[in-house]
């Protein structure tokens, strides 16, 4: 049996890294699967693999900062699929654009870090309730970043999207909670995906990021998605509220 056997997830930015992997991974879980993303082709790639792996998979284009799109996937997963168990919100924005010092950040720029990574996540939160209040329970993980924890030089406007996911997530795992709704966020470091390249892609700069992590290891997507796995499972019945540092124990520095 699988951690997730009859369980529907709804994955955003699951066309690539770990949203990918996330889809894969409940999938193999026994998890009826809806990927979403804007990269149209890779996600409805991530479907097919699913699918022709023996599994259940829809994919969707999807905008995550239209409440129309949101309304839009909601409705087709209750209609293929019958209900909502699962929300990862995955999707988000950062690499190259993440850097930046806070007198050369303009309004727009600002306002698309928030967009992106903290109002989607809102809609998110906001489009799958009424479905897992029939249901019962839920569980909603939002990915966040160790920036959601920690400050950090040049990023502002990347720090303060993520950290605002973390207190949407206590705010909601608190007001959801009598409705037996989890909320959690993860709050990942240096991992290898396509958003991180900027760092990766250069030795020397990977090299120096390597020195303050104490595992001395960069991560991979399936490590966030593990986590994940277990915070959307019944096995975290009782978690909720939660930042999940998933970092090699570089913020315990």
């Amino acid at each position: 049996m699988g951690r997730l056997d009859g369980k529907v997830a709804i994955i955003t930015g699951a066309g690539s890294g770990q949203g990918a992997e996330e889809a894969r991974i409940f999938a193999r879980e026994g998890a009826k699967v809806v990927a979403t993303d804007i990269q149209v082709d890779k996600v409805n790639a991530v479907a097919e693999e699913i699918t022709s792996s023996g599994g259940e998979a829809l994919s969707f284009n999807h905008d995550v900062t239209k409440q129309e799109d949101w309304e839009m996937v909601v409705k087709e997963t209750v209609n293929r699929f019958g209900k909502v168990d699962i929300l990862i919100n995955n999707a988000g924005i950062g690499g190259a654009e993440g850097f930046g010092l806070i007198d050369t950040i303009d309004l727009d720029g600002w306002n698309k870090f928030m967009t992106v990574n903290a109002t989607s996540n809102f809609l998110g939160i906001k489009a799958v309730v009424p479905e897992m209040r029939k249901n019962g329970k839920g569980s909603i993980v939002n990915i966040s970043s160790m920036a959601g924890i920690i400050g950090g030089a040049a990023g502002v406007h990347y720090t303060a999207s993520k950290g605002a996911t973390r207190l949407l997530t206590k705010g909601a795992a608190v007001e959801l909670g009598p409705d037996n709704i989890r909320v959690n966020s993860i709050h990942p470091g240096f991992i290898n995906t396509p958003m991180t390249s900027v760092v990766l892609d250069d030795e020397a700069m990977t090299t120096n990021a390597l020195k303050d992590i104490p595992l001395g290891i960069i991560g991979e997507p399936e490590d966030v998605a593990y986590l994940a796995l277990f915070l959307a499972s019944d096995e975290a019945r009782f978690i909720t509220g939660a930042e999940h540092l998933i970092d090699g124990g570089q913020t315990a520095k």
